[in-house]
Protein backbone atom coordinates (compact mmCIF):
# COMPACT_ATOMS: atom_id res chain seq x y z
CA UNK A 1 0.00 0.00 0.00
CA UNK A 2 1.42 3.39 -1.01
CA UNK A 3 1.61 6.25 1.47
CA UNK A 4 -1.27 7.99 -0.32
CA UNK A 5 -3.40 4.84 -0.18
CA UNK A 6 -3.05 4.94 3.60
CA UNK A 7 -4.72 8.36 3.68
CA UNK A 8 -8.40 7.83 4.39
CA UNK A 9 -9.84 11.34 4.80
CA UNK A 10 -9.41 14.83 3.39
CA UNK A 11 -8.26 15.92 6.86
CA UNK A 12 -5.45 13.37 6.75
CA UNK A 13 -4.52 14.66 3.29
CA UNK A 14 -4.40 18.17 4.76
CA UNK A 15 -1.97 16.97 7.44
CA UNK A 16 0.30 15.45 4.80
CA UNK A 17 0.17 18.62 2.70
CA UNK A 18 1.17 20.69 5.73
CA UNK A 19 4.29 18.53 6.04
CA UNK A 20 5.12 18.79 2.32
CA UNK A 21 4.53 22.45 1.39
CA UNK A 22 6.30 25.59 2.62
CA UNK A 23 4.23 27.36 5.27
CA UNK A 24 3.43 30.45 3.19
CA UNK A 25 1.82 28.40 0.42
CA UNK A 26 0.10 25.85 2.65
CA UNK A 27 -1.46 28.64 4.71
CA UNK A 28 -2.60 30.40 1.55
CA UNK A 29 -4.71 27.31 0.89
CA UNK A 30 -5.73 26.93 4.51
CA UNK A 31 -6.89 30.40 5.54
CA UNK A 32 -9.78 32.82 5.50
CA UNK A 33 -10.18 36.55 5.87
CA UNK A 34 -9.96 38.46 9.16
CA UNK A 35 -11.15 36.24 12.08
CA UNK A 36 -11.76 33.27 9.75
CA UNK A 37 -15.22 32.80 11.30
CA UNK A 38 -16.92 32.17 7.96
CA UNK A 39 -14.11 29.85 6.88
CA UNK A 40 -14.70 27.70 9.98
CA UNK A 41 -18.49 27.90 9.68
CA UNK A 42 -18.37 26.51 6.14
CA UNK A 43 -17.12 23.24 7.60
CA UNK A 44 -18.78 23.17 11.03
CA UNK A 45 -22.29 23.90 9.76
CA UNK A 46 -22.25 20.68 7.73
CA UNK A 47 -21.70 18.81 11.00
CA UNK A 48 -24.99 20.17 12.37
CA UNK A 49 -26.99 18.25 9.76
CA UNK A 50 -28.00 14.68 10.63
CA UNK A 51 -28.58 12.01 8.02
CA UNK A 52 -31.45 9.51 8.16
CA UNK A 53 -30.31 5.91 8.21
CA UNK A 54 -32.54 3.47 6.31
CA UNK A 55 -32.22 -0.32 6.36
CA UNK A 56 -33.65 -3.39 4.64
CA UNK A 57 -33.59 -1.83 1.17
CA UNK A 58 -32.01 -3.19 -2.01
CA UNK A 59 -28.63 -1.49 -2.42
CA UNK A 60 -27.34 -3.36 -5.47
CA UNK A 61 -26.49 -1.49 -8.66
CA UNK A 62 -25.75 1.88 -7.06
CA UNK A 63 -25.16 4.91 -9.31
CA UNK A 64 -23.20 8.08 -8.61
CA UNK A 65 -23.27 9.45 -12.15
CA UNK A 66 -25.06 12.71 -12.84
CA UNK A 67 -24.80 15.75 -15.12
CA UNK A 68 -23.55 19.30 -14.78
CA UNK A 69 -24.38 21.66 -17.65
CA UNK A 70 -25.57 18.71 -19.68
CA UNK A 71 -22.31 16.76 -19.42
CA UNK A 72 -22.30 13.38 -17.73
CA UNK A 73 -19.83 13.12 -14.86
CA UNK A 74 -18.86 10.23 -12.61
CA UNK A 75 -20.05 11.92 -9.41
CA UNK A 76 -21.48 15.34 -8.45
CA UNK A 77 -18.10 16.83 -7.56
CA UNK A 78 -16.13 19.37 -9.63
CA UNK A 79 -12.72 20.93 -9.07
CA UNK A 80 -13.16 24.56 -8.00
CA UNK A 81 -10.96 27.40 -9.25
CA UNK A 82 -8.16 27.95 -6.73
CA UNK A 83 -5.20 30.28 -7.11
CA UNK A 84 -1.58 29.16 -6.68
CA UNK A 85 -2.18 25.45 -7.17
CA UNK A 86 1.15 25.58 -8.98
CA UNK A 87 2.84 26.68 -5.75
CA UNK A 88 1.54 23.72 -3.75
CA UNK A 89 3.60 21.58 -6.12
CA UNK A 90 5.33 22.30 -9.43
CA UNK A 91 2.85 22.51 -12.34
CA UNK A 92 0.03 21.93 -9.88
CA UNK A 93 -2.92 23.01 -12.00
CA UNK A 94 -1.81 20.75 -14.85
CA UNK A 95 -1.62 17.84 -12.42
CA UNK A 96 -5.07 18.61 -10.98
CA UNK A 97 -6.60 18.93 -14.46
CA UNK A 98 -5.16 15.56 -15.47
CA UNK A 99 -6.55 13.92 -12.35
CA UNK A 100 -10.01 15.42 -12.96
CA UNK A 101 -10.00 14.36 -16.61
CA UNK A 102 -9.09 10.77 -15.78
CA UNK A 103 -11.67 10.65 -13.00
CA UNK A 104 -14.42 12.10 -15.16
CA UNK A 105 -15.26 15.27 -13.23
CA UNK A 106 -15.06 18.94 -14.32
CA UNK A 107 -11.91 20.99 -13.73
CA UNK A 108 -12.01 24.77 -13.38
CA UNK A 109 -8.88 26.89 -13.89
CA UNK A 110 -8.51 30.12 -11.92
CA UNK A 111 -7.57 33.42 -13.55
CA UNK A 112 -4.89 33.63 -10.83
CA UNK A 113 -3.48 30.16 -11.50
CA UNK A 114 0.23 29.56 -11.87
CA UNK A 115 -0.34 27.43 -14.98
CA UNK A 116 -1.98 29.21 -17.90
CA UNK A 117 -5.05 28.43 -19.96
CA UNK A 118 -2.74 27.24 -22.72
CA UNK A 119 -0.76 25.04 -20.28
CA UNK A 120 -3.93 23.15 -19.35
CA UNK A 121 -5.10 22.85 -22.96
CA UNK A 122 -1.70 21.51 -24.04
CA UNK A 123 -1.67 18.84 -21.34
CA UNK A 124 -5.28 17.59 -21.36
CA UNK A 125 -7.83 16.58 -23.97
CA UNK A 126 -11.15 17.06 -22.15
CA UNK A 127 -12.79 20.51 -22.27
CA UNK A 128 -12.32 22.37 -19.00
CA UNK A 129 -13.92 25.41 -17.42
CA UNK A 130 -12.23 28.78 -16.92
CA UNK A 131 -12.97 31.10 -14.01
CA UNK A 132 -13.04 34.78 -14.94
CA UNK A 133 -12.57 37.93 -12.87
CA UNK A 134 -13.93 41.10 -14.47
CA UNK A 135 -11.46 43.99 -14.37
CA UNK A 136 -11.43 47.60 -15.46
CA UNK A 137 -9.14 46.78 -18.36
CA UNK A 138 -11.80 45.24 -20.60
CA UNK A 139 -9.28 44.68 -23.39
CA UNK A 140 -7.40 42.35 -21.05
CA UNK A 141 -10.63 40.56 -20.12
CA UNK A 142 -11.58 40.19 -23.78
CA UNK A 143 -8.20 38.61 -24.45
CA UNK A 144 -8.72 36.21 -21.55
CA UNK A 145 -12.15 35.22 -22.87
CA UNK A 146 -10.75 34.77 -26.37
CA UNK A 147 -7.93 32.61 -25.01
CA UNK A 148 -10.48 30.47 -23.18
CA UNK A 149 -12.46 30.07 -26.41
CA UNK A 150 -9.31 29.15 -28.33
CA UNK A 151 -8.51 26.53 -25.68
CA UNK A 152 -12.02 25.10 -26.19
CA UNK A 153 -13.14 25.79 -22.63
CA UNK A 154 -16.72 24.58 -22.40
CA UNK A 155 -17.92 27.13 -19.80
CA UNK A 156 -16.87 30.32 -18.05
CA UNK A 157 -17.25 30.66 -14.30
CA UNK A 158 -17.83 34.36 -13.66
CA UNK A 159 -16.83 35.24 -10.09
CA UNK A 160 -18.88 38.14 -8.74
CA UNK A 161 -17.64 38.43 -5.14
CA UNK A 162 -14.13 39.79 -5.67
CA UNK A 163 -14.67 43.41 -6.64
CA UNK A 164 -12.31 44.24 -3.78
CA UNK A 165 -9.95 41.89 -1.99
CA UNK A 166 -10.70 40.64 1.52
CA UNK A 167 -7.67 40.80 3.81
CA UNK A 168 -6.12 37.46 4.73
CA UNK A 169 -3.85 38.02 7.70
CA UNK A 170 -1.83 34.82 7.27
CA UNK A 171 -0.72 35.81 3.77
CA UNK A 172 0.52 39.17 4.99
CA UNK A 173 2.30 37.73 8.03
CA UNK A 174 3.96 35.09 5.82
CA UNK A 175 5.05 37.61 3.17
CA UNK A 176 3.37 35.51 0.50
CA UNK A 177 4.53 36.14 -3.05
CA UNK A 178 4.52 34.31 -6.36
CA UNK A 179 7.29 33.70 -7.22
CA UNK A 180 8.61 33.58 -3.64
CA UNK A 181 10.76 36.41 -2.34
CA UNK A 182 14.20 35.25 -1.30
CA UNK A 183 14.58 36.59 2.21
CA UNK A 184 15.61 34.84 5.41
CA UNK A 185 12.07 33.89 6.34
CA UNK A 186 11.02 32.46 2.96
CA UNK A 187 14.35 30.71 2.36
CA UNK A 188 14.08 29.04 5.76
CA UNK A 189 10.54 27.87 4.98
CA UNK A 190 11.59 26.45 1.62
CA UNK A 191 14.77 24.80 2.96
CA UNK A 192 12.57 22.65 5.18
CA UNK A 193 11.00 21.15 2.04
CA UNK A 194 13.85 20.06 -0.27
CA UNK A 195 11.64 17.87 -2.49
CA UNK A 196 9.28 20.80 -3.07
CA UNK A 197 12.29 22.96 -4.00
CA UNK A 198 13.72 20.36 -6.37
CA UNK A 199 10.40 20.07 -8.19
CA UNK A 200 10.09 23.86 -8.47
CA UNK A 201 13.56 24.10 -9.96
CA UNK A 202 12.41 21.69 -12.66
CA UNK A 203 9.59 23.89 -14.00
CA UNK A 204 9.40 27.28 -15.69
CA UNK A 205 6.00 27.98 -14.13
CA UNK A 206 6.54 30.15 -11.06
CA UNK A 207 4.14 33.07 -11.44
CA UNK A 208 0.64 33.96 -12.67
CA UNK A 209 0.92 32.87 -16.29
CA UNK A 210 -2.56 34.02 -17.31
CA UNK A 211 -1.42 37.55 -16.48
CA UNK A 212 2.32 37.72 -17.18
CA UNK A 213 2.84 39.30 -20.57
CA UNK A 214 -0.56 40.95 -20.41
CA UNK A 215 -0.03 43.32 -17.47
CA UNK A 216 3.15 44.98 -16.34
CA UNK A 217 5.05 44.88 -13.07
CA UNK A 218 6.06 42.23 -10.60
CA UNK A 219 3.63 39.76 -9.13
CA UNK A 220 4.45 39.48 -5.44
CA UNK A 221 1.69 40.01 -2.92
CA UNK A 222 2.20 43.77 -2.64
CA UNK A 223 2.14 44.44 -6.37
CA UNK A 224 -0.72 41.98 -6.90
CA UNK A 225 -2.75 43.72 -4.20
CA UNK A 226 -2.08 47.10 -5.79
CA UNK A 227 -2.97 45.78 -9.22
CA UNK A 228 -6.11 44.17 -7.84
CA UNK A 229 -7.19 47.38 -6.16
CA UNK A 230 -6.74 49.32 -9.38
CA UNK A 231 -8.02 46.72 -11.86
CA UNK A 232 -10.76 44.62 -10.25
CA UNK A 233 -13.87 46.47 -11.24
CA UNK A 234 -15.93 47.83 -8.31
CA UNK A 235 -18.65 48.77 -10.81
CA UNK A 236 -19.25 45.13 -11.80
CA UNK A 237 -22.99 44.56 -12.16
CA UNK A 238 -25.49 42.01 -13.40
CA UNK A 239 -25.61 43.49 -16.90
CA UNK A 240 -21.99 42.41 -17.36
CA UNK A 241 -23.15 38.79 -17.60
CA UNK A 242 -24.65 39.48 -21.02
CA UNK A 243 -21.42 41.12 -22.25
CA UNK A 244 -19.34 38.14 -21.08
CA UNK A 245 -21.77 35.62 -22.62
CA UNK A 246 -21.80 37.42 -25.95
CA UNK A 247 -18.01 37.53 -26.11
CA UNK A 248 -17.59 33.90 -25.01
CA UNK A 249 -20.48 32.40 -26.96
CA UNK A 250 -21.05 29.61 -24.46
CA UNK A 251 -22.53 28.97 -21.02
CA UNK A 252 -21.64 31.26 -18.13
CA UNK A 253 -21.86 30.08 -14.52
CA UNK A 254 -22.14 32.83 -11.90
CA UNK A 255 -20.12 32.19 -8.73
CA UNK A 256 -20.25 34.01 -5.41
CA UNK A 257 -23.99 34.12 -4.64
CA UNK A 258 -25.25 33.99 -1.03
CA UNK A 259 -28.50 35.95 -1.23
CA UNK A 260 -31.77 34.79 -2.86
CA UNK A 261 -32.36 38.16 -4.53
CA UNK A 262 -28.85 38.05 -5.99
CA UNK A 263 -29.55 34.54 -7.23
CA UNK A 264 -32.70 35.74 -9.00
CA UNK A 265 -30.80 38.65 -10.53
CA UNK A 266 -28.09 36.33 -11.83
CA UNK A 267 -30.65 34.11 -13.59
CA UNK A 268 -32.67 37.08 -14.84
CA UNK A 269 -29.51 38.40 -16.50
CA UNK A 270 -28.58 35.18 -18.26
CA UNK A 271 -26.62 32.97 -15.85
CA UNK A 272 -26.72 29.38 -17.07
CA UNK A 273 -26.03 28.08 -13.55
CA UNK A 274 -25.26 29.56 -10.13
CA UNK A 275 -22.62 28.58 -7.59
CA UNK A 276 -23.55 29.30 -3.98
CA UNK A 277 -20.18 30.40 -2.63
CA UNK A 278 -18.58 32.74 -0.09
CA UNK A 279 -15.14 32.37 -1.68
CA UNK A 280 -14.18 29.77 0.90
CA UNK A 281 -14.53 32.33 3.69
CA UNK A 282 -11.82 34.47 2.10
CA UNK A 283 -13.90 37.57 1.38
CA UNK A 284 -16.66 38.77 3.74
CA UNK A 285 -15.82 37.40 7.17
CA UNK A 286 -19.06 37.07 9.11
CA UNK A 287 -21.06 35.96 6.07
CA UNK A 288 -23.12 32.78 6.56
CA UNK A 289 -21.91 29.38 5.49
CA UNK A 290 -23.01 28.25 2.05
CA UNK A 291 -24.92 25.23 3.30
CA UNK A 292 -26.99 27.50 5.56
CA UNK A 293 -28.23 29.70 2.72
CA UNK A 294 -28.61 26.94 0.13
CA UNK A 295 -32.28 26.14 1.01
CA UNK A 296 -33.32 29.78 0.47
CA UNK A 297 -31.53 29.96 -2.84
CA UNK A 298 -33.08 26.71 -3.99
CA UNK A 299 -36.49 28.16 -3.16
CA UNK A 300 -35.66 31.25 -5.22
CA UNK A 301 -34.15 29.73 -8.38
CA UNK A 302 -34.00 25.95 -8.04
CA UNK A 303 -36.73 25.41 -10.64
CA UNK A 304 -35.11 27.82 -13.10
CA UNK A 305 -31.49 26.74 -13.31
CA UNK A 306 -28.84 24.39 -11.95
CA UNK A 307 -27.52 25.37 -8.52
CA UNK A 308 -24.13 24.20 -7.29
CA UNK A 309 -22.46 24.61 -3.88
CA UNK A 310 -18.88 25.62 -3.11
CA UNK A 311 -17.06 26.31 0.19
CA UNK A 312 -16.85 23.80 3.01
CA UNK A 313 -17.10 20.44 1.19
CA UNK A 314 -14.62 18.13 2.94
CA UNK A 315 -16.20 14.70 2.53
CA UNK A 316 -18.62 12.61 0.54
CA UNK A 317 -21.06 13.03 3.41
CA UNK A 318 -20.97 16.80 2.86
CA UNK A 319 -21.80 16.18 -0.79
CA UNK A 320 -24.85 14.10 0.19
CA UNK A 321 -26.05 16.87 2.52
CA UNK A 322 -25.66 19.53 -0.19
CA UNK A 323 -27.57 17.35 -2.65
CA UNK A 324 -30.28 16.74 -0.06
CA UNK A 325 -30.85 20.49 0.08
CA UNK A 326 -31.17 20.54 -3.70
CA UNK A 327 -27.71 21.30 -5.12
CA UNK A 328 -27.10 19.74 -8.53
CA UNK A 329 -23.36 19.47 -7.88
CA UNK A 330 -20.57 20.56 -5.55
CA UNK A 331 -17.11 22.08 -5.91
CA UNK A 332 -13.93 21.30 -3.99
CA UNK A 333 -11.05 23.78 -3.83
CA UNK A 334 -9.06 23.24 -0.66
CA UNK A 335 -9.26 19.42 -0.80
CA UNK A 336 -7.78 19.63 -4.30
CA UNK A 337 -4.98 21.90 -3.03
CA UNK A 338 -4.27 19.53 -0.14
CA UNK A 339 -4.07 16.66 -2.60
CA UNK A 340 -1.64 18.57 -4.78
CA UNK A 341 0.58 19.45 -1.84
CA UNK A 342 0.59 15.90 -0.52
CA UNK A 343 1.08 14.05 -3.79
CA UNK A 344 0.51 16.00 -6.98
CA UNK A 345 -1.76 14.33 -9.52
CA UNK A 346 -1.89 11.14 -7.47
CA UNK A 347 -2.86 13.19 -4.41
CA UNK A 348 -5.78 14.81 -6.21
CA UNK A 349 -6.85 11.41 -7.52
CA UNK A 350 -6.73 10.05 -3.99
CA UNK A 351 -8.92 12.92 -2.73
CA UNK A 352 -11.48 12.13 -5.42
CA UNK A 353 -11.35 8.42 -4.53
CA UNK A 354 -11.90 9.21 -0.85
CA UNK A 355 -14.88 11.41 -1.63
CA UNK A 356 -16.36 8.84 -4.02
CA UNK A 357 -16.11 6.08 -1.41
CA UNK A 358 -17.65 8.29 1.30
CA UNK A 359 -20.38 9.43 -1.08
CA UNK A 360 -21.29 5.90 -2.14
CA UNK A 361 -21.29 4.52 1.41
CA UNK A 362 -23.29 7.42 2.84
CA UNK A 363 -25.85 7.26 0.04
CA UNK A 364 -26.29 3.53 0.56
CA UNK A 365 -26.67 3.76 4.34
CA UNK A 366 -29.33 6.43 3.76
CA UNK A 367 -31.20 3.81 1.75
CA UNK A 368 -30.54 5.21 -1.73
CA UNK A 369 -29.19 3.45 -4.81
CA UNK A 370 -29.12 6.44 -7.17
CA UNK A 371 -27.53 9.79 -6.39
CA UNK A 372 -30.34 11.47 -8.34
CA UNK A 373 -32.83 10.27 -5.70
CA UNK A 374 -31.12 12.00 -2.75
CA UNK A 375 -33.33 14.73 -1.26
CA UNK A 376 -34.72 16.33 1.87
CA UNK A 377 -36.15 12.99 2.94
CA UNK A 378 -32.57 11.87 3.66
CA UNK A 379 -31.98 14.44 6.42
CA UNK A 380 -33.85 15.41 9.56
CA UNK A 381 -36.11 18.42 8.98
CA UNK A 382 -35.20 20.05 12.29
CA UNK A 383 -31.58 20.19 11.18
CA UNK A 384 -32.28 22.66 8.36
CA UNK A 385 -30.12 25.61 9.33
CA UNK A 386 -31.96 28.91 9.83
CA UNK A 387 -30.64 31.93 7.94
CA UNK A 388 -30.35 33.98 11.13
CA UNK A 389 -28.39 31.39 13.11
CA UNK A 390 -25.10 32.73 14.49
CA UNK A 391 -21.94 32.08 12.50
CA UNK A 392 -19.89 29.33 14.10
CA UNK A 393 -16.62 30.43 15.70
CA UNK A 394 -15.07 27.07 16.38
Amino acid sequence: MSSLDKILTVDEMKTQARRSVPKMFFEYADSGSYTEGTYRANESDFNKISLKQKVAVNLEGRNLKTEMLGKQITMPVAIAPAATGGMQIADGEIKAAKAAEKFGVPFTLSTMAVCSIEDIADNTSAPFWFQLYVMRDRDFIERLIDRAKAAKCSALVLTMDLQILGQRHKDIHNGLSTPPKFNAKSVWQMMQHPLWCARMLGTKRHTFRNIVGHVGGDHDLASLSAWTASQFDPTLNWADIAWVKKRFGGPVIVKGVLDPEDAKAAVDNGADAVIVSNHGGRQLDGAPSTIRVLPEIMDAIGKRTEVYLDSGIRSGQDVVKALAYGAKGTFIGRPMLYGLGAGGEAGVTRVLEIMRKELDTTMALCGERDILDVGLHNIYSNDILPRNAPVANA
